[in-house]
């Protein structure tokens, strides 16, 4: 007989994905079939339900022999193995043993893409959890459940178990958590404001415009607005101004992609260096400057990070001083 043990990080995982992933070599018709013919025991009895989803403490029994089972699940070695040339490097904001919180600096993918693969903020996640012994990427992946542009800084929330993902992007689609940006804009905005502006995304050239058109206060018929548009909420409050910008406190009400240079571009105050959204080169920085700084959860606990060291250099250059304490 095989036993595990279910962990925190496999609660909520049905039991046919759970199987699946522990033996990866064992041909899907003979899994359902263990589980068909009672070889499959959870707490001493036998469950043929294979959606039956795991509890953390579970006790999952498998009727076969060692043999058995070291051929079934030969290669999950080889798949945790792949972590280990990450690198290891994060700035971790906080950490319990179902949530992660991480501070990604600029020019750092969140995910690989075609120009990535392995130095990226998930990889280098998965390559600390590996290291801790924390890590079966047979069982769970953990997942982060916001994404930042390669050159944003910031907050990244991570699952480290099906459950906390889960409530992590439910909390998201439902508008619960609140996340906060810091930016520096061109020209001098005060107090407070709404931008509500449709978005449209340009997949070919990667760019997002910002629809006047049916737009609060704009006079124009909101049937106007291309049916491809996806409507877009961002709320600000102006921080400080020195040298000719404003130093801006921005909160994504809803989430889409480049929502925050391309809405205050629309208003006429472009994000400072972010030259593909009308923005102007300052010194060496040639890309936009946003931190990801606050983030708070539905259950009241809240999460920050100060200011990178560039963006604290160019604000002490352009003269602001204001501190995250709000001083």
């Amino acid at each position: 007989m095989i036993t595990r043990r279910i962990t925190g990080t496999e609660q909520g995982k049905r039991l046919h994905r759970y199987l699946r992933t522990l033996m990866p070599n064992l041909p899907l018709g003979q899994l359902y079939g263990m589980i068909d013919k009672g070889r499959v025991r959870i707490n001493g009895k036998r469950k043929k339900n294979p959606n039956y989803e795991l509890v953390a403490g579970d006790e999952v029994t498998l009727l076969m022999d060692e043999a058995e089972f070291e051929r079934a699940s030969r290669g999950n070695d080889r798949k945790n193995a792949k972590f280990a040339g990450v690198p290891g490097k994060l700035d971790i904001v906080h950490e319990d043993g179902e949530l992660l919180v991480v501070c990604k600096p600029a020019g750092l993918l969140t995910h690989p893409d075609r120009s990535e693969w392995k130095n990226t903020l998930i990889s280098r996640v998965h390559a600390y959890l590996y290291r801790k012994g924390e890590l079966d990427s047979a069982l769970f992946l953990p997942a982060t459940a916001n994404r930042l542009d390669r050159n944003t800084s910031g907050l990244v929330l991570v699952g480290k178990t099906a459950g906390m993902l889960h409530r992590l992007n439910r909390w998201i689609q439902d508008r619960e958590l609140r996340k906060y940006y810091l930016t520096i804009v061109e020209g001098h905005l005060s107090g407070e404001g709404t931008i509500e502006r449709p978005l449209l995304r340009n997949e070919r050239s990667y760019v997002t415009r910002a629809v006047e058109a049916g737009c609060t206060g704009s006079g124009v018929p909101a049937a106007d607005v291309p049916e491809e548009a996806k409507a877009a909420t961002t709320r600000y409050r102006a921080l400080a101004q020195a040298g000719g910008c404003t130093l801006v406190e921005a909160e994504l009400v809803s989430g889409r992609t480049h929502q925050i240079r391309s809405h205050f571009q629309s208003i006429g105050h472009p994000l400072l260096g972010d030259l593909k959204y009308g923005g102007r080169r300052f010194g060496d920085l040639n890309h936009q400057l946003l931190h990801a700084w606050r983030i708070i959860l539905p259950d009241g606990r809240e999460f920050r990070a100060a200011p990178p060291p560039r963006m604290r250099r160019i604000m002490d250059e352009l003269g602001f001083r204001w501190t995250p304490d709000g001083s």
